[in-house]
């Protein structure tokens, strides 16, 4: 890997990345597996990289901290510069990504992977009291086991749970977390005792029907009281209210309060600011990309993978997983003078933790389509399982490390793109 300066001598490389994140770092070693010899820079200010799929698991107790990250310098391919600054600025036009040291590096290709925005601004109160009074998150890495330790200690009150509207980045992760809670409780004879609230901004519990049953079955189980279309907007640590807007019968928004004891809230989410002001963005403010090809609608050198994209699937690492293949013979493809020539079938996966020891495998692609990776009769992925836990536990933190972010695209192999007709080949 080259050393943070050496944009400064040569800033001129054949592919540039934004963002050192599940997709950045995927797409490079895959495109470094397909030709050694290009040069690539990394754009990435953060010293760590997180396998944010386990926050849920430290937040549960099952994962420590430390199993949750590695040091940035050992995750990036060696082959690649990385470049230690943010970036501030597109200029497609140009072929130009301005940083924020106020230098710039040009590129023949550009992928951008920068992942979204977490916006605790854009709910009243909650980032003053993150942390404390009984408010987590499992979103941030340094508040999951603070989650685990309110989980732990409860023996009465209420517990809330909170989802924002859509998008956001893994859309189970906040029902997860209340699940393993539920099951911690319950296996500490205190779930008779607790008031447990899911409040979502959304009408359904979860967007892929096919799903829905098993997990209503958990909601009974644990006497969950189910909020639909209720969105928190504002906390008061000192007080421990939240406060939820949510319309009435009548179908005219009100705003009503709840005390907890323990709050799980999830941010609302966006495009990065660098992103959303950029020529690449689309009208959400995020990269406008061919959900196919997941190339730019207008600048053909241009590609983009992982959540920052307007593509409608599940925002997840298992996303990022199947997209970075596509992205990297995309990429060499119009880099060599051809057309894009393999589709990204939507595929995200959920697993989503009903309780210690089972999950529910959601894996489904473009408008709902289940697309299981296994056969039925050895994983159904709409009932919990226990294989499907040994999956999550042991399987998919080492297909993370050792696989995805290696270039070794095991089960992540795209599909075949026709020019014509502009749609996937199964």
């Amino acid at each position: 890997m080259g050393s943070a300066g050496a944009y400064l001598k040569e800033n001129a490389f054949d592919i540039v990345i934004v963002g050192g994140g599940a997709g950045g770092v995927a797409v490079a070693a895959s495109l470094l597996k397909r030709r050694p010899k290009l040069s690539i820079a990394i754009i990435e200010p953060e010293e760590i990289h997180y396998y944010q799929p386990g926050f849920t698991l430290v937040g549960a107790g099952v994962f420590t901290p430390d199993a949750v990250w590695h040091p940035m310098e050992k995750i990036l391919p060696k082959k690649t510069t990385w470049i230690k600054h943010s970036v501030t600025e597109f200029a497609p036009e140009k072929n130009e990504v301005i940083l924020s040291d106020g230098g710039y590096v040009t590129y023949r290709m550009l992928v951008a992977s920068p992942g979204i925005k977490l916006n605790w601004a854009g709910v009243k109160g909650l980032d003053e009291t993150l942390g404390r009074n009984g408010v987590t998150s499992n979103y941030l890495p340094h508040l999951a086991p603070y989650t685990h330790e309110m989980a732990d200690s409860l023996r009465g009150g209420r517990a809330l749970f909170t989802q924002p509207p859509m998008p956001i980045k893994c859309a189970g992760a906040p029902q997860k977390a209340m699940y393993l809670s539920c099951d911690n409780w319950r296996r500490r004879g205190v779930l008779s005792n607790i008031d447990v609230q899911f409040h979502t901004a959304g009408n359904v519990l979860f967007g892929v029907p096919a799903y829905v049953p098993a997990l209503m079955k958990y909601i009974e189980s644990y006497s969950v009281s189910l909020n639909l279309e209720s969105k928190l907007i504002a906390v008061d640590g000192a007080t421990r209210i939240a406060i939820f807007e949510r319309k009435n019968t009548q179908g005219a928004v009100e705003q009503i309060q709840r005390e907890f004891d323990m709050l799980h809230a999830v941010p609302p989410q966006t495009a990065p600011d660098f992103v959303a002001k950029s020529p690449l963005a689309g009208e959400t403010g995020f990269i406008s990309v061919d959900q196919d090809t997941l190339q730019h609608t207008k600048y053909p050198n241009v590609f983009a993978l992982g959540d920052a994209t307007t593509t409608p699937n599940a925002k997840t690492a298992a996303a990022a997983r199947k997209q970075a293949p596509a992205v990297a013979i995309n990429v060499i493809s119009v880099l060599e003078g051809s057309a894009p020539t393999v589709a990204y079938d939507g595929y995200g996966s959920c697993p989503l933790t009903v309780e210690r020891g089972k999950i529910v495998l959601a894996e489904f692609g473009y408008g709902g389509k289940l697309l299981p990776s296994f056969p039925k009769w050895l994983l159904d992925g709409t009932q919990p399982t226990r294989a499907a836990w040994f999956l999550k536990d042991r399987m998919l933190p080492v297909i993370y490390w050792h696989f995805m972010l290696k270039g070794r695209e095991y089960l992540a192999k795209p599909h075949i793109y026709n020019k014509k007709t502009g749609e996937a080949i199964q």
